[in-house]
């Protein structure tokens, strides 16, 4: 059997669609949640000028000389600011324990929606800077925040039409998904798989980011069209995935599996770039995060419940279950995560 990404338009939610094409839609939304996780998403109306304001603030920063790059680097606890090459390990993620050390090859930098983004609930005490922190923006690259801030603002409205659509898809009443997201942990991470020669010594296997699930609601990616993506299919094999032309790459995340007791597939993703002449071919992607609000509850959907599916997972807050994700890939501490490791541990190389 092939393995395939579903490629769907959703002109009809981005614009003014019929009854029965947003209909079409939402059922080519759950298709391929049910099939795949990943789904290629056109019709998307991020115009060509952001996602280019984009592409080059990323440039412009990672052009950076290493020195400088790092005072813009934040303590692990903190999802905000740069991350060096070798600082994260993905797989930790997961809790598999033969990711011992530091070792994914690439670096980021990381935005994200900040107490000042929610100011109600910031005064009502709901949130704190702890889990919604100031942004720190490198004042090294002219013009980097409104570029990225631009392109910020069009990817949560992509996410969030994307939760309307599964409110559809799954047969749960308009606007379900609102009142976990009205001060959402959102966060945008920009990624390069450029590393200047003579960093990586490329003696054995490398692993541009590190098998993982991810963490949230939904994912929104923007990449280029350049090899390194890999998707674990359920035949146990890892594929490779670019986005077509026009697309962006969607994905669930973790809670979102929680919700649906895994009839939707939070699926398993790792980046191994491609080397040629010996250096890393290079790759950008920004990954946007759409993870809900810190205090929100997860717990199964009954319709997604019954004799032949028992519950699988018990209530959790999205605080809890980001952070023990985070622990894991920036601090080091293994997540004790069961089902997700055994995934990893049973999939080929």
């Amino acid at each position: 059997m092939t393995f395939e990404v579903p490629a769907v338009d959703i002109t009809a939610y981005v614009q003014d669609g019929t009854v029965e094409e947003r209909a079409a839609v939402a059922r080519a939304i759950d298709e391929a949640c049910r099939t795949v996780g990943f789904i290629q998403i056109l019709g998307h109306g991020i115009a060509r000028e952001t996602q280019e304001g984009l592409a080059s603030a990323m440039d412009d920063f990672f052009a950076l000389p290493l020195e400088q790059k790092k005072e813009y680097r934040t303590p692990p606890g903190i999802n905000r600011g740069y991350a060096p090459p070798k600082s994260e390990s993905l797989s930790l993620s997961l809790g598999v324990e033969s990711a011992s050390r530091m070792n994914d090859f690439f670096e980021a930098f990381n935005i994200g929606a900040s107490t000042a983004d929610y100011p109600e609930a910031a005064a009502a005490g709901v949130i704190d800077e702890s889990d919604y922190s100031p942004n720190t923006w490198p004042d090294r690259v002219p013009t980097f925040e409104p570029r990225v801030q631009a392109y910020f603002v069009e990817a949560k409205r992509v996410a969030e039409t994307l939760t309307t659509i599964f409110a559809d898809a799954l047969g749960l009443p308009a606007g379900f998904f609102d009142a976990f997201t009205t001060h959402s942990l959102d966060v945008l991470r920009m990624n390069n798989y450029a590393l200047p020669p003579g960093t990586v010594d490329l003696d054995g296997d490398l692993t541009g980011m590190g098998e993982h699930t991810d963490y949230g609601i939904v994912t929104v990616l923007w990449a280029d069209q350049v090899a390194g993506l890999q998707v674990l299919g359920s035949d146990g094999a890892w594929h490779d995935v670019q986005p077509a032309d026009d697309a962006l790459l969607v994905n669930l995340g973790d809670l979102t599996g929680r919700w649906t007791n895994d009839r939707w597939m939070s699926t398993l993703h790792r980046v191994k770039p491609p080397i040629v002449d010996g250096t890393i071919q290079r790759r950008r992607s920004a990954a946007f995060f759409h993870d809900g609000d810190v205090e929100a509850v997860i717990a199964t959907l009954p319709s997604c419940v019954d004799e032949a599916h028992p519950n699988l997972y018990d209530p959790v807050t999205v605080g809890e279950h980001i952070a023990a994700k985070l622990a894991g890939s920036r601090a080091g501490v293994r997540n004790a995560a069961g089902r997700e490791t055994a995934r990893v541990l049973s999939a080929g190389t």
